[in-house]
Formats: structure tokens, sequence, C-alpha cells
């Protein structure tokens, strides 16, 4: 009977504490306009009477209540405004304007800004995500007006572990590391990287429910190869700082500067170049075991602090990718996106591709897959979809290599490669394999040799795909070919989604990692395109691993997670082409992705449990009871009542 009773205690307690109808109040142990200038906290014009006196604001605000609603439709009133006063500007221009204006709702009110966010993620994901990141990093130093997350360089070896402390929240639940050297495609970034791990939890908490009050975007300053970023120039063209965007000056000139031939140079420049000057350490980046010093004292100190954290590690260059990843995954609880992130997603892709010719997903160890780029993430969807296929057919892994094949700067690897790159060395090709080609075979000669089922790019070279490679792939052994175009940002995609069905075919399936269009292929048809991002997997790997308690993650967790969203989408989409589910859908396929990495967590025995949930509760829950589990746990913005305590 008591065994009874506490259990309805402890489900009473979890209903009352997911609520949205009823938000329970929140303590705050600051005043006055220090609640004003904490986005945590500040809720604008929004705050009742009631509160303003209990809190001191009466006076420091003006006297209207203004709901949460009016508040939201006067930003999106604002928003949309902007869309329109920008209209006929440049790309980078108009992306930049709609960042700012989303940033500084972040900087002053955050519970707005996630409602914003969460209601409208398809409009606003290219925004704060991939593509307008890329742009905002290597701008980022010019956009800069106060910090978010932490920074920590090489000049504070042996501090660390007093420097988290600064930190002001109590827990954390997730943290998102870079250390700039990989942005994108866009390199050596430095410090400015910091845009990467701020984008990318705003998706976790759009996506999974992250609570913002418990993340942190950190950014491991040890220097940068950037030789523009050392010299440290700034930005030689004039700039008017305007309250919605930025503009030229010389726009000012009216109807001469719309005819002026220099218009063009000057907005090329300014949409890709806002400014120069670098906020971090101006010295050559760290190598060997300095670099992985500065790492481990950084590790050390946030488990320390936050033993139950989550470190997901973003672009990272090569070898410190693979490094880190084999140093730390057996001994706190982290993954690297660019590896493993990527690898989950184009995996449910190329498993959907088979569906998409009608086959049984047991055929998927007999399509040809060619993977342009031997970086990190080219490399992790190797290596995944090579254990996949071995896990499919029960072989070991060397015969499901042969469907596999790399290429790099320098062409075709085989094990004929002078110098070859070790953490490329399982992938390269044995000559006896590739009768026709050689080493160092060009991507049209494999694809005309091969003809692949699939052409897979994670390369970072826009355009590779061309005119000549996409008509090749019309002699693929595969009735519905797939061109996956996985780099971002958008100028670094391999091929535009238009030139891949007008040069490969209607009748092929397209995937992107940064959003085109669908494209109009006449009498009523369309080509769908697939955005192959990462968002759809890494906060559900996130929030299921937080959820479950789980101090470490599995490539088994890894895998359930790709196989989740391999199987959300119908029959019927497949065939359309459509791998992937609507955006618009992100919490609903968080929420499946994060169960079924719980489930894997569970079945591995790893699941230690969350909060009043422990390890039995969780493995007696069903796959229907897992869902709700997630979807209960996942934070939804609302303005909840604040209680001042000293």
């Amino acid at each position: 009977m008591w065994k009874l009773a506490r259990l309805a205690a402890s489900s009473l307690r979890r209903s009352r504490r997911f609520s949205t109808a009823i938000p329970g109040p929140c303590i705050v142990h600051k005043r006055g306009a220090d609640i004003l200038h904490d986005p945590w906290f500040n809720k604008d014009t929004g705050f009742p009477y009631t509160e303003r006196d209990r809190l001191g604001l009466r006076g420091l605000l003006p006297p209207r209540v203004i709901s949460f609603e009016q508040q939201y439709a006067r930003f999106m009133e604002s928003y949309r405004s902007l869309e329109k006063n920008t209209q006929g500007q440049t790309y980078g221009v108009v992306s930049l304007a709609k960042w700012r204006i989303l940033n500084r709702l972040h900087d002053r009110n955050e519970t707005l800004y996630y409602r914003v966010l969460i209601d409208n993620i398809k409009d606003f994901a290219p925004i704060i995500y991939t593509p307008t990141v890329g742009l905002v990093c290597q701008n980022y130093s010019g956009l800069f007006r106060r910090p978010r997350g932490m920074y920590f360089s090489a000049k504070d070896k042996g501090e660390m572990m007093s420097m988290i402390y600064n930190w002001p929240a109590h827990e954390v639940d997730m943290i998102v590391l870079t250390d700039g050297s990989r942005i994108l495609g866009l390199g050596d970034l430095g410090v400015q990287g910091i845009g990467i791990p701020i984008g990318k939890l705003d998706m976790y908490v759009a996506a999974a429910g992250f609570n913002p009050q418990r993340v942190l975007p950190v950014m491991l300053d040890v220097g940068t190869n950037n030789q523009r970023l050392l010299e440290d120039r700034l930005c030689e063209w004039p700039f008017l700082l305007c309250d919605s965007y930025f503009f030229p000056v010389f726009s000012l000139l009216g109807e001469w500067w719309e005819r002026s031939p220099s218009r063009k140079i000057y907005e090329d420049i300014y949409s890709h170049e806002l400014s120069l000057i670098d906020l971090g350490l101006r010295q050559p980046r760290l190598e060997g075991e300095e670099y992985l010093s500065i790492v481990d004292e950084f590790m050390e100190a946030v488990f320390t602090r936050w033993p139950k954290a989550i470190v997901q590690f973003e672009d990272f260059q090569m070898k410190w990718a693979f490094e880190t990843l084999q140093r730390y995954r057996k001994k706190f609880c982290m993954f690297n996106d660019d590896i493993q992130g990527t690898a989950g997603v184009a995996l449910a892709g190329l498993l959907g591709t088979v569906r998409a010719q009608g086959r049984p997903l047991s055929d998927f160890v007999k399509q040809k897959i060619v993977v342009v780029g031997a970086g990190s993430a080219g490399l992790g969807v190797l290596s995944t979809s090579i254990q996949a296929a071995a896990r499919i057919t029960g072989n070991d892994e060397t015969a499901a290599k042969k469907q596999f094949f790399l290429i790099d700067k320098d062409g075709l690897v085989t094990k004929q490669r002078k110098n070859l790159d070790p953490a490329a060395a399982p992938f390269a090709k044995d000559p006896a394999e590739i009768d026709g080609l050689k080493e160092g075979a060009t991507l049209i000669e494999v694809v005309r040799k091969i003809k692949p089922h699939v052409l897979l790019g994670l390369s970072g070279v826009g355009g590779i795909f061309n005119e000549e490679v996409l008509k090749a792939m019309r002699e693929s052994e595969s009735t519905k070919p797939a061109i996956f175009a996985m780099s971002n940002p958008t100028m670094n995609a391999e091929c535009t989604a238009a030139d891949a069905f007008k040069h490969a075919g209607d009748d092929i399936v397209f995937a992107s990692g940064s959003p085109f269009e669908n494209v109009d292929l006449g009498n009523g048809k369309i080509g769908y395109v697939n955005q192959a991002n990462n968002m759809y997997l890494f906060p559900g790997i996130g929030l299921g691993t937080l959820l479950s308690g789980a101090r470490f993650i599995t490539d088994g967790m890894l895998q359930a997670a790709a196989e989740c969203l391999a199987s959300y989408m119908t029959d019927e989409d497949i065939q359309k082409g459509i791998l992937y589910p609507s955006i618009n859908s992100i919490r609903h396929i968080t929420a499946e992705v994060g169960a079924a990495v719980l489930r894997a967590a569970v079945a591995e025995e790893l699941a230690e449990g969350h909060g009043d949930v422990g390890p039995r509760e969780l493995k007696h829950m069903s796959k229907e009871e897992t869902v709700e589990y997630v979807t209960r746990n996942m934070w939804y913005p609302v303005y909840s009542p604040l209680v001042h305590e000293k």
C-alpha cells in the first residue's frame, strides 16, 4: 500500500512538474533592473502588476501590461516588416538582418525567443542554424555585442577547474564544444566559430526541449592558423549600423549607386566580410600533446562540476575529431556530431533510397556507394554504413566494404596510395577489386565505371558534382539513383537540386545538407528535395541519453537513432523520393529518436535513470510509454510566475 502511495505521489509530482497549463513558480535571487537585464527571467512589458510589486519593477516599465500573445504578434509583425523592407537586397544582407533581429530578442527575452523559434522552426532554422550560421561565424567579431557561453583558451591552462564555476547555472545538461578549426566547409575561423555551438544549442532547445538555462556553448580557443585573422585587419569598407540591419553607406547615394559598376563589388565584399577583426588568441594553433592537454583539462573540469552532463564535439579538424572521440568516448558522456551524427543521418537516407527502389532493406548490402570527401564526416558515414551492412548480412565488415568507394582530393583512394592517411586506410580499395580503375582515378572515371546506386558528397567543394558527373549518373544500375550533396553551407554543396534533376534525370532521389527548394519538373511533377541535416538526429541523441541517465553514448544507441529516422517515413512518401520528414515535425521526430536511444541504453544496461525515474521504471516502459515519457520531459516556453528569495 505504501509503495502504491509513493508511486502515486511520484506520478503527481511529475505531472505537476511538466504541466504547461498552470506553470509552477520560479525562484529568483535578484530584483529590479537586474531582472530586466536577465534574458532568462525578463518578460519585458509582460510582468503583471503583482509581480512588478513583488520584484521591485514598479516604475521601471511602461504601465501597460502586454500579454505574451501580444508580444509574440508584435515580434512577428516586425520580422515580416523586415522581410518586406529587405526585398531585393543580397543574400548576405538579408540573412544577417534576420539573424540580428532574432539575436536581439534572444539577448533580451529567451522565453519569447524560443516560443517564436519553436512555432516557426521551418522559417527560422535556416537563420539560427545552417546555412546562415556560416555567414554569422565569418562575421562574428563584427556582429559581437554581448558574450554568450564560455570561452576557454590556451592562456587558461591550469585555471579551468576554477573557471568552470564562473558559469551561473548550477546544473548543465548539454554542452556543445568547438575549437573553431573546421567550421562547416569554411575552414579555420578561430574563436568566431562560437556561432556554431550557439546555433546547435538553439536547436537542442527548439527540437528536443532542453531547458535553455541548462545548456552551455563553449569555445576552446587554442589559436588559429587563419592568416587573415592573425593579421587582425579592420574591415576597410564603410558601413552604417541600422536598427534592423547593416547596409553600405554607399547605398544612400540613390540612383547613382544603383547604376554604379562598383555596386556588385561592394555588395559581394559586404556579404562575406563584414569585419576581419578577431576576438581570439593571435597565435598559431597548438598542436600535439600541448593541444590535447588543453582539451583534457577542459573535459576534467566539466565533468567534475557536472558529472551527468553530455558534451557534443563540433567542427574539429579531422585529426582531432577522431583523436578526441577515441580518447574520451569510453571515459565521458560525449559524441562527435560531425562523425557520428552526420553518419546516422546519411545512413537513414541510404536505407531510404533502398526503399525508394521498392527493394527490401536487406538489399542495402548490394548498393554500390561512392563517397566523395575523406574528412571526418565522410569517413564517419563510411564506417557507420559498413557496420550497418555487416549487421544486416551477419557477415564481417570486410565483405561489406566491397560496395563502398572513397574519393578524396587526389582521386580514388587505394592501397597503392603513398602517404595514405591512417584514418582513410581501412576504406582504401585493393587494386584487384577495381578492374579498370587505378589509384587516383577521377570522380567521373569512377562514376562511369562503377555506375553507383548512390553518389554521396561530403567534400566541402561546391559544384564538384558538375554536369558531366551528374549526366554519368543516368547510367546508374539503380532504377532510382540517389545524389546526396551534403556539404554545408549552401555555397559548398556539391551541386544544386535544380542541376541534379536537370542533368541526372527526373527519376532520382536528391538530398542536401543545406535547404534547397523543391524542383518543378513540369507536367505536374515535383522533384522533392530532402535536407539530410544532422538536426534530425543530434537533438534526439542528446535527449535520449539525458533521460536514460547513460554515462556513455554507444554505437548501439547511435544506430538505434539512425534506424528510427529511417523508418519514420511512410512507403507512400518514400516512393515519391521523400526520405526525411518536414522540419515542422521536428519535436515529434526528436521524441521518437530520443525514445529509441533511451530503449537502446536500457537494452545495453547503461541506463541509470533521470530525476524521479529510475532504471527499473525505464526497463518496464513499453515503446509507447518511452515516447510519452520523452515528450513529457521536453521544456516548453511559457512565462512562469517569479518569486524572489534572498
